[in-house]
Order: structure tokens, then C-alpha cells, then sequence
């Protein structure tokens, strides 16, 4: 019975004219919402690769200052000696 109430209502052509402005709606609405998912999904990853340089650097500056160090303290000594440290 209901069924039969249902296929009556859906055959009506405002019914269906009704059901397929929904579906392009709800279709519209889904999608929407996925490009936000994938763009909340994209600023994550942005935010985590500039991190990721952040420490690169800091990291790249180490091992620069690391590589100038003096490499006993006979070469300390002359350093200071010289005022280059």
C-alpha cells in the first residue's frame, strides 16, 4: 500500500521535477563538501612541509657551523689569538 502511495506520489510530473532539483542539489551539496575535505586536506599538508623546511634550515645552519668549528684546540687557541672567533 505504501508503495503503491509512493510510485502514485512519483508519478505526478511536479513529483519528479521535485526529485531531480533534490538530486542536483544534494549532488552539488556532496561535492562541495569534498572540495572542502580536500582543501582542509591540502592546508594540513602545506603546513606540514613548511615545518619540514623550517627544520631543514635550522638543521643546514647547524652543520655549516658545525663544519667552521675549530678542529683542536691548537686552531681554538689561534682563533682567539687572532680574534676571528
Amino acid at each position: 500500500m505504501i508503495a503503491s502511495i509512493l510510485g502514485g506520489i512519483v508519478a505526478t510530473p511536479w513529483a519528479r521535477t521535485a526529485l531531480r532539483y533534490g538530486a542536483i542539489a544534494l549532488t552539488m551539496l556532496l561535492f562541495l563538501l569534498s572540495i572542502r575535505r580536500a582543501g582542509e586536506r591540502v592546508g594540513g599538508i602545506a603546513e606540514r612541509l613548511e615545518t619540514r623546511e623550517k627544520a631543514n634550515e635550522i638543521q643546514r645552519r647547524m652543520l655549516e657551523a658545525a663544519a667552521r668549528r675549530p678542529r683542536d684546540r691548537d686552531e681554538l687557541v689561534d682563533r682567539l689569538r687572532d680574534g676571528g672567533f
